[in-house]
């Protein structure tokens, strides 16, 4: 598809859903479209998140540290204690997506806009039913301190027409007893990852203006502090080792310096850390370094990134990812934190493995998975490393699952699971989750639970 088609569909697929239905405004397709041509990604507010598997990309990862396992063989993988292969089927519990947290599996769908598994037999613990409609593109999406943070309609209430109000609260649920803690509006239906994150010692949340970020009190929801940016600004979120920052620039087509902010996570105080030529792109962080894309041409097929830490120190190192052309496939659509490397994914099945620390190419390989039709608006799973095993996981729509070596790129390991058909359009892309050693595979209202049989 050419660029200008891509776009089209995008606008054809977003006016013949009912918006209100996916969380978004009425003019997001306009948002999307004009946000794809200026960023080049598809990840404007709300539900422009659920149209990104319009196109498969780059995927970042860190975590582990710079080599973690590089140079260690592939490990049998390990049954977890009191773990049994399991399958389960939970209509109204599962279909917005899953968070794996130690033994707990925390879901959303339909009917529970928060709902507990067990990890080691997939029964259900307990559920908080959705205040209204269900149909949403999120899930809990953090855990800590035996509280669950997640996101439920503000109303249940309806237009004389029928159709949602709309409006979001941020919840906070008791991890032992499902119980809500307490609710806390959003100023819009922004539901994506920067819209609340976890910063030491309170909740950093979009909250109550668009361009405000609030740090709550993660007990009772209480605002401790709250930090407002200029009109015009566009800022992204970030956390480094619990301590808030923004990436700032003008928010107009035409290009302008990033100014990298760090925020004093018990006062709000705001401290200018750097200050980076030209607009960039929040692409993923770990422990005390971000790491940003710059601007770039579709057709352009070397990524340059810039990886920042709290310090404002700089490293950067241009990528040569292939494929990268205008509504051609391996277009950047998302990413995913989750080792140090960089992996490329195109349409034709090619991973490619890159090193974030000195730049360089580590191995390409086939991904050992069919790839979906890059019409379809589906895409594959964010792959999922282990890094105690040392291999990367994969897996597509229809429930074929690969590993591949981490040093090497060797398919390991090959094996399909039942997760039934991939869902209507828009719906979220599968997911593969990992608990401890143990995979579970899951897309719709199904749940796959299994040992991967990687070395030997």
């Amino acid at each position: 598809m050419t660029t200008e088609r891509v776009e089209e569909k995008v606008r054809e697929t977003l006016h013949a859903v009912a918006l209100d239905r996916v969380r978004a405004p009425g003019d997001l397709a306009e948002q999307v479209v004009r946000r794809r041509g200026r960023r080049r990604v598809s990840q404007a507010a709300g539900a422009a998140v659920a149209v990104a598997a319009i196109t498969l990309g780059a995927v970042l990862g860190f975590g582990g540290g710079a080599g973690a396992g590089q140079d260690r063989p592939v490990r049998p993988a390990a049954s977890p204690e009191g773990w049994k292969a399991w399958q389960k089927e939970a209509p109204g519990a599962t279909e917005r997506g899953c968070l794996a947290d130690g033994s707990a599996l925390y879901c959303a769908g339909s009917k529970y806009d928060a709902a507990k598994f067990d990890a080691n037999t997939g029964e259900r613990l307990w559920a908080v039913k959705v205040n209204g409609e269900g149909d949403g593109i999120d899930h809990p999406f953090a855990v800590r301190d035996g509280v669950v943070y997640g996101y439920r309609n503000h109303t249940a209430k309806k237009q004389p027409n029928g159709d949602y109000m709309g409006g979001t609260d941020l919840m906070a649920v008791d991890a032992e007893s499902g119980d809500v803690l307490w609710k806390k509006k959003m100023p819009q239906d922004d539901r994506t990852d920067q819209a609340v994150m976890l910063i030491n010692g309170a909740v950093f949340a979009n909250t109550p203006s668009l361009r405000t970020m609030s740090a709550l009190d993660p007990l009772t929801g209480e605002e401790k502090w709250h930090y407002t940016w200029k009109k015009g600004i566009a800022c992204e979120r970030a956390v480094l080792n619990g301590v808030p920052h923004l990436l700032c620039t003008r928010d107009t087509d035409k290009p302008h310096d990033t100014d990298v902010l760090r925020l004093n996570p018990a006062s709000g105080a705001a401290e200018k850390v750097t200050t980076l030529p030209g607009r960039h792109q929040l692409t993923g962080n770990t422990g005390d370094r971000m790491v940003l894309a710059g601007e770039r041409e579709p057709s352009d097929e070397n990524l340059r990134l810039t990886t920042v830490n709290g310090s404002g120190a700089q490293t950067s190192h241009t990528y040569r990812i292939p494929g990268m052309e205008a509504g051609k496939p391996g277009e950047v659509a998302e990413t995913a934190v989750i080792g140090d490397r960089l992996f490329s994914v195109t349409w034709q099945g090619k991973a490619t493995a890159y090193s974030l620390t000195t730049g360089k190419t580590l191995w390409a390989a086939p991904v050992g998975i069919k790839m979906p039709d890059e019409d379809s608006f589906t895409g594959i799973a964010d792959p999922v490393v282990s890094e105690r095993q040392g291999v990367v996981y994969f897996l597509n729509p229809s429930g074929d699952i690969s590993a591949l070596d981490l040093r090497t790129g060797e398919k390991v390991w090959q094996d399909h699971v039942d997760i039934g058909k991939p869902g209507p359009l828009l719906a979220p892309a599968p997911q593969l989750l990992l608990y401890k050693d143990a995979l579970v595979a899951h897309q719709g209202s199904k749940m796959v639970s299994l040992l991967p049989r990687t070395g030997g």
